[in-house]
């Protein structure tokens, strides 16, 4: 059973902009570092970005960098996509993740997803 849940998804226009959030249980947000997936169909899931416990280090994917911002409000146990100048290429369900050790390794704890759709 998913502790966190992700919103925030929908479509939109080449160009646009989406916000997605996470929240979760308090002792998630207390201890780990963060991280937004995202799975294209039929694709592998890859990390976007991620963001440590306090917000110290903060690391993103290639193909997003200048576009997306990730933050977090640990008092209101929430994670953060801010998703600027977005492309079609950025369709795919996000997820959030809780628990990677590094850049690329995946947490124990996911969202259950909500669905970009960027129209060209």
């Amino acid at each position: 059973q998913a502790q966190l849940v992700d919103s925030g998804g929908g479509s939109v226009q080449s160009g646009g902009s989406l916000t997605l959030s996470c929240t979760g249980p308090e002792h998630i947000f207390s201890t780990w570092p963060l991280g937004w997936f995202r799975q294209p169909l039929g694709k592998e899931r890859e990390l976007v970005a991620r963001i440590t416990k306090d917000s110290g280090r903060i690391n993103y994917a290639e193909s997003v960098k200048g576009r997306f911002t990730i933050s977090r409000d640990n008092a209101k146990n929430t994670v953060y996509l801010q998703m600027n100048s977005l492309k079609p290429e950025d369709t795919a369900d996000y997820y959030c993740n809780a628990g990677s050790t590094s850049w690329g390794k995946r947490g124990d704890d996911w969202g259950q997803g909500t669905q970009v759709t960027v129209a060209s």
